[in-house]
């Protein structure tokens, strides 16, 4: 094992619970690559037979550079888990993607699985999530100017995001993002909700409720797990 997977403790527990059979989605970015490079350790030493999806092209080609079984999520139902980081994340869950431009794979993924797990560094985690990023909204180039009026009409204004050319930035799938710079009193349910209804927004990064477990790496190598209560747990409050 290389010393940097011996040393990724945060990598390590969020996969700990992956099996032999499992399917198991790939999330992107940085932080998602740190679990995808430690699943495929554990893979090659434990011998593992798994099937995974990655959210983005990227993941897909790490994975399979990795030694990963990767396979056309077009073929797949269901998934057993999710591996992903997120941009911030608060204590009720709520976790704000989008930072890569993978929203619409990533939001599939996590509906398709039967859990999730989002890796976070502390400095991600805030009181209330839109305080230390930004929401991406993807949106079709079809219709734009008539879409991005209706999200104002919400309250929201957002800028198209460009890349390091100066030309509009374009996700997997070919959709432009909006980042939008939340205030900080928005009901954020309400206008997930919202946006879901404008029929030019593909996805948008806010997950309010797909996060099962958010792992969090503290500055001293604590890493603490915050679960959502499970079903028959809150059943039998009160």
């Amino acid at each position: 094992m290389s010393d940097q997977t011996q040393t990724d403790a945060l990598a390590i527990k969020a996969i700990e619970e992956i099996q032999s059979g499992m399917t198991v989605g790939l999330g992107a970015g940085r932080t998602a690559a740190r679990g995808i490079r430690a699943l495929a350790e554990k893979v090659r030493l434990a011998g593992l037979d798994i099937k995974c999806v990655g959210a983005s092209d990227s993941s897909d080609a790490l994975g399979r550079e990795l030694g990963l079984n990767i396979v056309d999520f077009a073929t797949m139902e269901t998934l057993d888990v999710l591996i992903d980081g997120a941009d911030e994340a608060d204590r009720e869950l709520r976790i704000m993607k989008g930072s890569r431009g993978a929203i619409t794979r990533e939001r599939m993924l996590a509906w398709a699985s039967k859990h999730t797990v989002y890796m976070v560094t502390s400095d991600k985690v805030s009181e209330r999530i839109g305080t230390k990023s930004t929401l991406a909204v993807a949106v079709m180039y079809f219709g734009l100017a008539s879409t991005r009026a209706e999200i104002r009409r919400l309250g929201l204004n957002g800028v198209v995001r460009r890349d390091l050319n100066n030309e509009p930035f374009l996700t997997d799938n070919g959709n432009l993002i909006l980042d939008i710079t939340l205030e900080g009193d928005e009901p954020l349910d309400d206008i997930a909700s919202q946006l879901n209804d404008i029929p030019g927004v593909i996805a948008h990064g806010l997950f309010t409720r797909e996060a099962d477990t958010i792992m969090i790496e503290h500055d001293n190598g604590e890493i603490e797990v915050v679960e959502r209560p499970s079903t028959e747990d809150t059943a039998g409050a009160g």
